[in-house]
């Protein structure tokens, strides 16, 4: 049985990603920061099988909660096969970068890269042994071509230096059997992060070009498919889904 680290697993995009890897007979860590309520509803839905879950909780801010989680992953299932950095902090506030805190700044680079850096420190070893490694980042559209983000600045340059990374890594590790993506999803959003694919078309999208909402179940399967074993030949990629729509230029 595989394993998977999911971080922020247990809503949102991170949730159905935990599904999917759940309903392909993998055990998943799954970790949480302060929705415990979320994180014990998933336990009570996957009650049959909750022996392959494992919850966490962890501020991916910090380096020491990063190391514990690896370090209990490791005493409990012996492996990590795939790596889901799903966790990323985000300013909801629309504002220019001179308006940005220093605060604001540091949990956008330590919390979207720097977290990263150091996951990948401590699970890249293990994959090596296991001669196997699936790592999935999370972008944003126009991420791999260093796009500008207007009122995004702070995250956006987390993620396009994560775009490097996930290439190098790719570059790197490929003689181990390891891969590196990333996934950058579409405007996805309230209840269709945790929607199917089936619920997203019943719901018309005009400013969507494919015509519907994007839903977590469009990431997930993304993200399942490039995990898979028969996937090796897909790596430093970057997967853009978003239904056509062009996410960082709705404001300009």
């Amino acid at each position: 049985m595989r394993h998977a680290i999911i971080t922020a697993g247990t809503k949102g995009l991170g949730k159905k990603v935990t599904e999917q890897f759940l309903q392909a007979g993998h055990s998943v860590t799954v970790t949480y920061r302060n929705d415990k309520k979320k994180a014990e509803e998933l336990i009570e839905q996957y009650a049959s099988i909750n022996n392959r879950i494992h919850l966490v909780q962890v501020d991916v801010t910090s380096k020491a909660d990063l190391k514990r989680l690896v370090k209990e992953t490791m005493d409990r299932f012996g492996r990590i096969d795939f790596l889901i950095n799903n966790a990323g902090p985000y300013v909801f506030e629309r504002k220019k970068l001179v308006d940005y805190s220093d605060d604001e700044w540091n949990a956008m680079i330590r919390g979207n890269l720097d977290a990263a850096f150091y996951l990948l420190k401590q699970i890249i070893p293990i994959m090596r042994v296991q001669s196997f490694g699936r790592i999935i980042n999370y972008g944003f559209q126009g991420a791999g071509s260093s796009s500008g983000w207007i009122y995004r600045s702070a995250f956006a340059a987390a993620k396009v230096g994560l775009v490097s990374l996930t290439k190098t890594i790719a570059f790197e590790e490929a003689e181990f059997g390891i891969t590196s993506n990333m996934v950058c999803p579409g405007n996805i959003t309230g209840e269709m992060k945790e929607a199917s694919i089936e619920q997203g078309r019943k719901i018309k999208d005009e400013k969507t070009p494919i015509g519907r909402p994007g839903t977590g179940e469009d990431i997930a399967r993304t993200i399942a498919f490039l995990c898979e074993e028969q996937s090796d030949m897909i790596t430093g990629t970057i997967y853009e889904v978003t239904g056509g729509l062009d996410v960082i230029n709705r404001y300009r």
